[in-house]
């Protein structure tokens, strides 16, 4: 997407560019944060329904014995104690008080849905059952509302397609989670390492500079097809792949083959990833044929090795 917003810039500010990129996945990393916080949110909205209740003036005996198990809920607790999420929601000032419709909202969606009524009423109840709620609650109930997307896409303009990504990686931070971990369990760094850090500036960088070289790649490859004729995504997700297979020699071309086809599948049309993957197979010959590039490392795997390799 950092790419298409370079491609409809009037000034080509490859430095500006390239700065809002690293914006836009900071806010991501706030996304991340922010939907657990949103657990926590939509928990408190339980527990104030609980102390309504209690205060009647002649509460019922279900009002008096109320089922506690969501905002008991064990993994919701070590959220509200996790050392790296309060800091970092402290730090970036991430509050849902501006918009506390949105987990009554959802709150009122949790309680009517039949997950929620099988993990209230299941005679089992552990951490692993917690776990699982709070991971279905998020994957399923809040990536799917259409409202919480809505007004996600109003606050920020970085958080348009972002929610079913998130999703994702929380599950895998909250996987990691064990009935005994404490207020310093780790959640998922914003970069694995300054490596990681780095292929995202490079990539960029050298999709852009390398734009004329991967056009006529792309050029060659297409049977009756002009350049100006493919729809502008299918040509990027193509520039990224190339880029990656001529400017990465550790990365597999297999690896980058897949990852691009699952990125066209998601950013383009219905027949795109079909196209892409027929393209970038012939550019890949190509390049093999002409000795474009060269992988070494765990890069080669999956290429054929002759006796100068």
């Amino acid at each position: 997407m950092a790419l298409y917003a370079f491609n409809r810039r009037e000034d080509e500010n490859l430095a500006q560019a390239e700065k809002e990129l690293m914006f836009s996945i900071v806010k991501t990393y706030d996304l991340y944060h922010y939907l657990l916080l949103l657990v926590l949110d939509v928990a408190d909205v339980a527990g104030e329904k609980i102390d309504m209740a209690l205060q009647k003036r002649m509460p019922t005996p279900q009002d008096l014995n109320p089922q506690r198990r969501f905002i008991d809920n064990q993994v919701i607790a070590q959220l509200r104690k996790n050392l790296a999420f309060n800091n970092y929601i402290s730090s970036q000032k991430l509050t849902w008080a501006n918009y506390q419709h949105i987990p009554r909202l959802l709150y009122n969606k949790m309680i009517v849905w039949d997950e929620y009524m099988k993990y209230m009423e299941s005679e089992n109840h552990n951490y692993i059952l917690d776990k699982k709620f709070v991971v279905k609650l998020i994957t399923d109930l809040f990536a799917e509302s259409e409202d919480l997307q809505s007004n996600l896409e109003e606050q920020s303009i970085y958080w348009n397609d972002d929610l079913e990504y998130i999703s994702a990686m929380i599950e895998k931070t909250l996987k990691k989670f064990k009935a005994d971990s404490d207020e310093n369990a780790p959640m998922m760094p914003l970069y694995k390492n300054t490596e990681d850090e780095e292929f995202v500036k490079i990539l960029f960088r050298k999709a852009i500079l390398q734009n004329k070289k991967c056009s006529e790649l792309i050029d060659k490859n297409t049977t009756n097809w002009e350049v100006e004729r493919i729809a502008l995504m299918d040509i990027l997700v193509m520039q990224l792949a190339i880029t990656e297979i001529l400017e990465f020699p550790e990365i597999p071309v297999k690896v980058t083959l897949n990852e691009y086809i699952e990125i066209a599948k998601y950013y383009c049309t219905s027949k795109s990833s079909t196209f892409v993957n027929g393209i970038l197979d012939n550019i890949v010959k190509e390049i093999r044929d002409e000795g474009l590039f060269n992988k070494f490392g765990r890069g080669l795997v999956g290429e054929k090795l002759t006796e100068n390799n």
